[in-house]
């Protein structure tokens, strides 16, 4: 399994830790399988939509923050309860093929790590499954 770092820099915030992922397949030397990156933490969440408009991140990222907003009236006492359903949505986990050492996503296409409780030093962790 491999560890990677990311800071976020805003309380909601998408970022495209694609390129992170594809060094790390390089670095590893990984070719062909399927790559598990798991984000363990209650507050954020990773998906994989469109990567080449930054408007889709701005979207999304405003469309969750309307969608639960921090100060909606929740109970939980340490005031990011809209985190939590907002990385529940969102999900904790994504499967990618590598094929031939690449990550096989469409021509549009990024992982993104949504931030909802930040900004933060996050982890990613990276686990391989051979063909």
């Amino acid at each position: 399994m491999e560890k990677l770092s990311v800071s976020t820099h805003a309380r909601e915030e998408m970022l495209n830790v694609t390129d992170m992922l594809r060094d790390a397949v390089a670095r590893r030397g990984w070719r062909d399988g399927a790559l598990v990156v798991f984000c363990p933490h209650t507050t954020c969440g990773l998906t994989v939509n469109e990567g080449f408009d930054p408007d889709v991140a701005y979207d999304m990222t405003r469309f969750f923050h309307d969608l639960a907003p921090k100060d909606s009236g929740f109970r939980h006492a340490e005031g990011n309860a809209d985190a939590h359903i907002k990385a529940s949505v969102f999900g904790s986990s994504v499967q990618l093929i590598v094929e031939e050492g690449q990550l096989m996503l469409g021509v549009w296409q990024a992982v993104w790590l949504f931030e909802g409780d930040g900004p933060r030093t996050r982890q990613l962790w990276l686990k391989w499954l051979n063909a």
